[in-house]
């Protein structure tokens, strides 16, 4: 789970309905490893990044640029409080106030540690402390007031709509009670009235409405098993396939489920899945905000599709794509990653994602995978420029991927020893050098093994048959003998 969104939602229970056990053991342990680091030169445009998304994801993406950034630490808990004072989410305001007054006076007593001199420089150049928002507990006592006041106006709707038994109201009151919950911070109540929204669905809109409600919850409690699981039923929906919503409307929904799915499967480290997820979305129809925003989208379907299709499907799938190519319009950098991979061009392309390394290190949902993908990025590099060769020069390859020879000799064992390069390493000589398979004796085994699963499959149709045909059949009298046996028993007890 990214680093300190757990933190973020403060009291709030993990959400129990479905939670998979799986996603904990695969994805846990290694995310867990990476939460404490500091990206000190990053060169993220703070304010678009703000600008392009609203509510919940707004505030936990500032909160985690804060958490990992210490030059933007300031002005991102800033731009945290200011649009949280127009949210019902007052446990979170006096939260970001927290780390906001920690944060400058760690600073203005040389307690910083470790933070660059730019960050210092910046909270002593028009982010000190006469700038600071000073925290507003009247605002905190009225807002909750207001909140309470708004809860029970929804909540005694509710009760007047049940009592007239009306489903479309009922449905309605239930999703204005999670707007309300959603508003305030509390994701678990938001969560309980969005799902008891589905017992009042009387159309496959509805159903569709309901599903998009309980994915974004989902996704900001990180339960990627509840969202994968309500797309699959959203994209079900007849009304959603057969096309009976106004085309715009069908459109963004599908696009906004694509995105969903594809975070789902980023998150449980599907790349594969997750790369045609945001390969199939539309850039004219991405208008999702609480979620992800369009550039997002082009940055987590190019690195996933960088680092699992081959060289035909990136080609077609992404480089080529009349759909994708806008969105890698936003990204005119990942464009260009792509296009040196694509053309060979090892050195350039790794150089040019190193360069967006700390950019990418505060995205909170990229920043768990971003080694990973980089790897496998680089591991596919490495087979892709052998496959064409019978014998490599270590030295000319180590220039290409920018390393030395020793470090590739040890990245190539590895690819050597799980099958994904059938080569030798002359060390002495510092050449990679293709192993000799016999092609002809290889093809002749397999068709040899293949001759023999067929016999016996035809073998066994040919027994089958003969036993269908002598009308041969075998009770199973196992159970009603042993339960003969236990009553034989039980009765001899008694006497």
């Amino acid at each position: 789970m990214p680093g300190g969104l757990q933190n973020m939602l403060g009291g709030i229970e993990p959400m129990q309905v479905d939670m998979p056990e799986e996603n904990e053991n695969e994805v846990g342990g290694e995310e867990n490893e990476e939460q404490s680091y500091i990206v000190e030169n990053p060169s993220l445009d703070l304010e678009a990044t703000s600008n392009a998304f609203t509510g919940l994801a707004k505030l936990y993406r500032l909160q985690f640029i804060a958490d990992h950034c210490p030059c933007y630490r300031v002005e991102a808990l800033k731009l945290a409080i200011g649009y949280c004072q127009n949210t019902f989410n007052t446990v979170l305001y006096q939260r970001l106030h927290r780390k906001l007054a920690d944060c400058v006076a760690g600073t203005a007593n040389g307690q910083a540690g470790n933070v660059p001199d730019v960050a210092v420089g910046a909270a002593d150049q028009g982010m000190g402390e006469r700038t600071i928002p000073a925290l507003d507990l009247n605002w905190v006592d009225t807002r909750n007031k207001k909140a309470q006041m708004k809860l029970e106006k929804l909540d005694n709707d509710l009760k007047n709509y049940k009592s007239n038994s009306i489903k479309e109201s009922i449905r309605r009151g239930h999703d204005d009670l999670g707007d309300h919950f959603l508003d305030s911070g509390d994701l678990a109540n938001a969560l309980k009235c969005y799902s008891r929204a589905r017992d009042y669905c009387t159309s496959g809109r509805h159903v569709v409405s309901m599903c998009v409600n309980v994915i974004k919850v989902s996704v900001y409690l990180q339960n990627w098993s509840h969202v994968i699981s309500y797309v699959n039923k959203a994209m079900a929906t007849p009304d959603l396939n057969e096309g009976n919503m106004k085309s715009t409307e069908h459109l963004n929904l599908v696009t906004r489920l694509r995105c969903a799915g594809g975070l789902a499967d980023l998150m449980t480290r599907k790349y594969s899945a997750a790369a045609k997820q945001f390969l199939a979305a539309s850039l004219d129809h991405c208008d999702c905000p609480d979620l992800l925003s369009p550039n997002n989208v082009a940055i987590y379907g190019g690195l996933t599709a960088l680092a699992t299709f081959d060289r035909a499907e990136l080609f077609k799938q992404v480089i080529n794509s009349a759909q994708f190519k806008l969105f890698l319009e936003l990204e005119p950098q990942l464009r260009e990653v792509l296009q040196c991979f694509y053309d060979s061009r090892y050195g350039q392309c790794l150089k040019l994602l190193e360069d967006m390394k700390d950019n990418l290190l505060l995205d909170i949902y990229l920043a768990p995978h971003i080694n990973t993908l980089f790897s496998m990025i680089r591991n596919r590099g490495l087979i892709q420029y052998f496959s064409p060769y019978s014998s490599a020069d270590l030295l000319k390859m180590s220039n290409s991927f920018n390393t030395s020879v020793s470090s590739l000799e040890n990245e190539l064992m590895k690819l050597i020893l799980d099958g994904s390069i059938q080569a030798r390493i002359d060390s002495h000589n510092k050449v990679l050098l293709a192993q000799d398979v016999d092609q002809r004796s290889q093809t002749f085994s397999k068709a040899v093994e293949m001759a023999r699963l067929y016999q016996r499959r035809a073998r066994m149709l040919v027994l089958r048959s003969a036993v269908l045909r002598a009308n041969i059949s075998v009770k199973c009298v196992v159970i009603r003998d042993q339960q003969d046996h236990s009553n034989v028993m039980y009765n001899n007890g008694t006497n």
